[in-house]
């Protein structure tokens, strides 16, 4: 398979170059093979090269401070990764495998370098589509911390599950307490009172009575503590993502403490260049 420009058109890294920067770009991609699982690169790989996808489906993920395996996107015909390492020349922020048989085009560093010395206003270009690519890539972490316990841990519900807190529901209901009061007075009098045409199945001292509201007691206080045990481990869950936003939120302010202190240093160098502008040093 043959790189043309007509293939770079549709690529959102390059969609802004004109269709002659678009052909010189084009004969400089090597095509690269990766079987299924394959992987591209690791995190901490050097970043010398940008990845266009031609067929196939790519993963991009890294794994967090507790090994989880977190998917950042799965780019698919058409789109890049690779780009911010492989523009700044620096190392992979995340990895990439290949999750179907893949096929790339490989731009090195050294060529797309030699192509913008060429061709300067390119670059800015390949800057604004990069900005609108980051952009989206920030937005979507940005809510990583953020889930819904409920939903974290009704999807797991069992039927024996469901039914404990149903009746635990029902259980701790006034319906509940209303129903038993009625259906013991009606036992009671009955097999208290003696009501022509209705006979007494249970005598004093309501042995049945007493074995029934045993048996009931019972089973309820069984599904009565399933239910509690499922209430504990979603407030164990509650507890971890109350962990995952403090910890997000932590980040945040410490990004922030970085940018001002980035921005404190940059206006005390800028104010120091004044100074020496307007104030030049007394010569001797």
């Amino acid at each position: 398979m043959c790189p043309t420009g007509e293939l770079l058109k549709d690529i959102p890294l390059f969609q802004l170059l004109d269709d002659s920067e678009r052909e010189v770009l084009a004969s400089k991609l090597e095509l690269v093979r990766f079987a299924a699982a394959e992987p591209v690169f690791q995190i901490g790989d050097p970043g010398d090269a940008i990845y266009i996808i031609a067929s196939g489906e790519a993963e991009v993920f890294f794994r967090n401070d507790t090994g989880e395996r977190m998917v950042l996107e799965r780019p698919g015909k058409g789109d890049f990764f690779g780009e911010l390492s492989f523009l700044e020349n620096g190392s992979r922020q995340a990895s990439v495998c290949a999750a179907t048989e893949m096929e790339t085009f490989r731009l090195k560093h050294a060529d797309l370098r030699a192509f913008l010395e060429s061709r300067p206003h390119a670059a800015m270009h390949l800057l604004a589509a990069m900005s609108r690519r980051l952009r989206a890539t920030s937005e979507q972490l940005r809510h990583t911390a953020t889930r819904n316990v409920n939903e974290e841990v009704e999807d797991h519900r069992s039927v024996v599950q469901k039914a404990a807190d149903a009746i635990a529901a029902f259980s701790g209901s006034i319906p509940f307490l209303l129903i038993h009061v009625v259906f013991f007075a009606f036992w009671l009098t009955v097999n208290s009172v003696h009501i022509p045409g209705i006979p007494q199945w249970d005598p004093f001292p309501f042995g049945f009575l007493t074995l029934a509201v045993s048996l009931e007691a019972i089973f309820l206080s069984v599904f009565v503590l399933l239910s509690q045990n499922r209430q504990a481990a979603k407030e164990r869950v509650r507890a971890d993502i109350e962990y995952d936003v403090n910890l997000k939120a932590e980040l945040e302010v410490a990004h922030l403490h970085e940018k001002l202190d980035h921005i404190h240093c940059e206006m005390l160098s800028r104010l120091e260049k004044l100074q020496a502008a307007v104030c030049p040093p007394e010569k001797d």
